[in-house]
């Protein structure tokens, strides 16, 4: 199979890129189309030929894509896939927008149908994250919806077979794009970086932890309200243009570490706190699978990604509504509860990188050879 993989925009770094990279040891030559790409922020993509839009010419296109909505769509279609036999789009917004013939099969790998337009609208209408520029960009969101939830059905239309990360997403992709889900595979976890260094937890574990990009949608607000009131330590890691509002909120039992972590730094974190605590609607939770791995309890919100890989009572506690009130009475219920590391770490077993590479291979092969048979004319 000739492979080519396509991404929403090449400038960070995440859970989507992990995915990315896990998909370029299974077809290292394959080539990495986007709308744009920042190197300097994005050296993890250095392995791959990267092949950015015409978006990449302009110049602050590279760090400001949110301001390039109407465009950004347009600048998917402009490739051409016509050597390609397979073309995989790992996605959250516009890179299923791509066109193919039908002789190239389509794949998309789902991590969530567009969000400021479906699931998370009224987060980013409350919250743009424009600063002083966002009521601006609330009302040209409110008035460009409507012809932008048009383009996305038409470009959820386009990919020949749904891959969702998690059963919630898969719930989104039905709900929004009314298209079928052929498999639901969870991203990779590094199991071998993520796992406890010292054999045991320490028994000075005092804090409670959550990793995070510091965003509306992350509803981080909802965890510093619960810790304001309980008192309990709380370290938040992450970055984000919600810091500064969220420090202003939070009182001097809360923690926030901004700066890049190593690996081992991270991994020393996810030790030494007592649980791993969420708010968001995940669409997965890659961090949550980390603290798993780790052997760390999750506490997380029911209706979420997270809930899938959290065996409530065993591995952690889920709570029922996305209020503090109810993170505050999961966290209390927690304090009474034991947990094993080995039950913790039983919950993401399946979900090691050789595990998903494995499957990825193994269902892109199985869909391509379906193409190729029903692509066959008919005997005379």
């Amino acid at each position: 199979m000739n492979v080519a993989f396509v991404y929403d925009r090449v400038n960070k770094w995440g859970g989507a890129e992990r995915v990315l990279l896990a998909l370029h040891k299974i077809w290292p030559a394959a080539p990495l189309f986007t709308a744009v790409y920042d190197k300097k922020r994005a050296s993890w993509a250095d392995v791959f030929r990267v092949h950015p839009s015409f978006l990449q010419r302009i110049p602050f296109a590279t760090h400001a894509h949110e301001s390039l909505l109407g465009l950004t769509p347009i600048a998917f279609e402009s490739f051409t896939f016509d050597e390609y036999d397979v073309v995989i789009s790992v996605t959250s917004a516009e890179a299923k927008n791509v066109i193919t013939k039908p002789d190239t099969l389509h794949i998309c790998y789902c991590l969530t149908p567009t969000r400021y337009l479906w699931s998370g609208f009224t987060q980013y209408m409350n919250q743009p994250g424009f600063g002083l520029f966002s009521g601006i960009a609330a009302a040209a969101l409110r008035l460009m919806a409507p012809v932008l939830r048009e383009w996305d059905i038409v470009s959820a239309s386009r990919p020949d077979y749904y891959v969702a990360i998690s059963q919630r997403v898969k719930q989104r992709i039905e709900t929004y794009y009314h298209r079928d889900v052929t498999d639901v595979i969870h991203p990779p976890v590094d199991t071998q970086l993520f796992r406890r260094t010292s054999g045991k937890r320490t028994k000075k574990r005092s804090y409670f932890l959550t990793v995070s990009r510091l965003v509306s949608y992350k509803r981080l607000d909802i965890l510093i309200q619960a810790f304001n009131a309980l008192g309990l330590p709380l370290v938040i890691i992450g970055d984000g243009w919600q810091k500064r509002e969220l420090k202003s909120q939070a009182r001097s039992n809360i923690r926030f570490i901004d700066r890049h972590l190593t690996d081992s730094e991270l991994v020393r974190y996810y030790e030494g706190c007592r649980a791993f605590v969420y708010a968001a609607d995940e669409d997965f939770g890659l961090a949550a699978a980390e603290a798993q791995a780790i052997g760390v309890p999750v506490i997380a919100y029911r209706q979420s990604g997270v809930a899938e890989i959290v065996k409530e009572h065993v591995s952690g506690v889920l709570y029922d509504h996305q209020t503090a009130d109810s993170l505050i009475a999961a966290v209390r219920e927690f304090l009474t509860q034991e947990y094993t590391a080995s039950d913790c770490r039983a919950q993401v077993s399946n979900m090691s990188e050789g595990h998903f590479r494995k499957r990825m291979h193994s269902l892109v092969t199985k869909l391509y050879q379906k193409q190729k048979t029903t692509m066959i004319p008919a005997a005379v």
